[in-house]
């Protein structure tokens, strides 16, 4: 596996995360054609919120694995910089785009959600949509795999917290069943797909502070 876009600095993880990343990686070529995988963001090297891009990625439990092969063989430190991520979702974003989207892309998510260290994976409803629509035989492992908005080039895959870690807080169980029925079809409707503007427009967010912050939070900047 490589890790992408290293100038970000969000390649780190909980020891359980890189031994996920390792074995995962490790499977992909035996499910699929794919020699392997490409990994976005992780974690910053202590935790905690970022500045931009995402609201979660903060405990070193979250990777963002690209629904991109790699390539077989070692990018330049160029190339992980600038090689971009396979848009999988249709324009209209009412599907995935047939001419991208393989078996293969099923195969890779598939072996992520039937891993047992991983507590739930996000992508774009569209992908959802193809999961449900292709998925043959068992297909419990498709209540792991929710739709969100974003993730259409990548899946958010989510570890379960590790036994050695008590102050991290599970998310809850997933809905009963494989998420494919109504609550998958609102996803595509109108206020979803072309939500109306607030008649109030929003007000900024205040800027995060340290009091914001779990305590734990607190000793790790003052070990720094």
């Amino acid at each position: 596996w490589q890790a992408m876009r290293p100038s970000r600095d969000r390649a780190w993880g909980h020891p359980a995360l890189i031994d996920f990343l390792e074995r995962f990686a490790a499977s992909v070529p035996q499910v699929s054609r794919w020699p392997g995988i490409l990994v976005g963001d992780m974690s910053q090297p202590r935790g905690g919120p970022m500045r931009t891009g995402h609201a979660s990625h903060q405990v070193g439990l979250d990777a963002d694995i690209w629904l991109t092969p790699s390539p077989g063989r070692a990018f330049t430190p160029q190339e992980r910089e600038s090689v971009s991520a396979t848009m999988i979702v249709r324009p209209d974003r009412l599907d995935v785009d047939r001419k991208v989207w393989t078996a293969d892309h099923l195969a890779v998510i598939r072996a992520a959600a039937q891993d047992a260290n991983v507590e739930r994976i996000f992508v774009n409803a569209a992908i959802k949509k193809a999961l449900c629509r292709d998925a043959q035989g068992d297909r419990a492992w498709l209540a792991k795999v929710r739709p969100y908005w974003g993730h259409d080039y990548h899946m958010h895959v989510r570890l379960f917290c590790p036994k050695d870690s008590p102050d991290c807080r599970p998310q809850e169980p997933p809905p009963v069943g494989d998420g494919c029925g109504s609550e998958l079809a609102w996803w595509f409707s109108d206020e979803v797909l072309h939500p109306k503007p607030s008649p109030t427009p929003q007000k900024p967010k205040p800027p995060l502070t340290l009091a914001d912050l779990p305590a734990a939070c607190t000793a790790v900047l003052d070990a720094r």
